[in-house]
């Protein structure tokens, strides 16, 4: 056999598979703030099972952990202009460019799973994915369901707002966390989250406060001692694709896509309720010391809702909003 029929065979060849994929064949590259283990990388995982299923394969995604395309507000930025596809982030660091996701950040506003799931997936949900792709180019197609951020440091117990007191806490750039801590007492140091795990190693800040999963994922038991189940903040995390990129698909695409996240996001909120405890106790063997707060965390919930809460109504849509949001929960309105 000749070289030029060898290489007509092997053009041949190579054509063939051209055109047995769609044109439009697609691996988004998604971005993940949290390492392996954790809620980030499951709603991840569900996500792209669920769109090769859907697309005959023609779909997939590839997930790059641990910040590896930048920290997770700098890929809010890639995302809106379309140089990246998509990532999964706190919703915190939406928040900047979308303020009324805040309200799903305000202390104590979301006290269950339950209640997480019923915000973000009725009616209430749907009005933030809209603001959302409007405020920052970016639509929210999934949600993780990460657990009550409780509070880690290296120190000691912490049970009232007086343990608090002379320790230094990371918290998120966002200003509703950063006012819940000083409600309490505390100046907390905002970091962004791929400078976290190196500053609580390098005893730069004593702790910070992050969902079970998330503590487990990042390994923070290497440089943390004690856990506190304050639960002022549940932890939601979404899957956000360009809306650039999400409008350069077919109309049939963009179903998948959005079929693929409710998909994903019906599978975090059973992956929590199955692991969240497992977590725990592993962190636990693992030498963490847990605690409860004193008095079923009565004096963090009144410092944090009678201080934070009004300063932000205005940001999170107004008191009309954070009432809608109670009302749909059952519970009682503000003034």
């Amino acid at each position: 056999m000749t070289f030029r029929f060898r290489h007509l065979l092997a053009s041949a060849a190579l054509a063939a598979l051209v055109a047995a994929s769609p044109a439009s064949a697609k691996t988004f590259r998604i971005a993940v703030g949290d390492g392996p283990g954790g809620t980030q990388e499951e709603l991840g995982k569900a996500f792209i099972a669920a769109l090769e299923e859907k697309s005959g394969g023609a779909h997939s995604g590839k997930l790059f952990l641990s910040g590896q395309l930048g920290d997770e507000q700098a890929t809010v930025n890639d995302a809106a202009m379309g140089t990246l596809d998509m990532s999964i982030l706190a919703i915190n660091n939406v928040t900047p460019f979308s303020p009324t996701v805040g309200v799903l950040t305000l202390p104590y506003v979301i006290l269950s799973v339950d209640e997480a799931e019923a915000i973000t997936q009725g009616e209430i949900g749907q009005e933030l994915v809209d603001n959302t792709v409007r405020d920052a180019g970016v639509r929210i197609i999934g949600w993780a369901y990460s657990g009550f951020r409780v509070l880690t440091n290296s120190k000691q117990p912490v049970e009232t707002v007086d343990d608090l007191q002379g320790l230094v806490i990371r918290v998120p750039p966002n200003e509703i966390m950063i006012e819940t801590y000083r409600s309490w007492g505390v100046d907390p140091t905002p970091l962004p989250w791929n400078e976290t795990f190196t500053a609580l190693q390098m005893k730069v800040v004593d702790g910070q406060d992050n969902p079970y999963m998330t503590n487990y994922a990042m390994k923070f038991d290497e440089v943390q001692s004690h856990i506190t189940n304050i639960r002022s903040i549940f932890s939601i995390e979404p899957l956000v694709v360009s809306e650039q990129v999400f409008q350069g698909l077919s109309p049939d695409e963009q179903q998948m896509v959005l079929d693929a996240g409710k998909e994903a996001t019906t599978h975090s909120g059973q992956f929590l309720r199955e692991k969240e405890s497992e977590i725990a106790a592993t962190l636990a063997e693992r030498g963490m010391k847990i605690v409860e707060p004193a008095d079923g965390e009565a004096e963090f919930i009144e410092r944090a809702t009678t201080a934070v809460w009004p300063k932000f109504y205005d940001s999170v849509g107004g008191v009309e909003q954070v009432n809608k949001v109670l009302a749909a929960l059952g519970r009682d309105p503000v003034e």
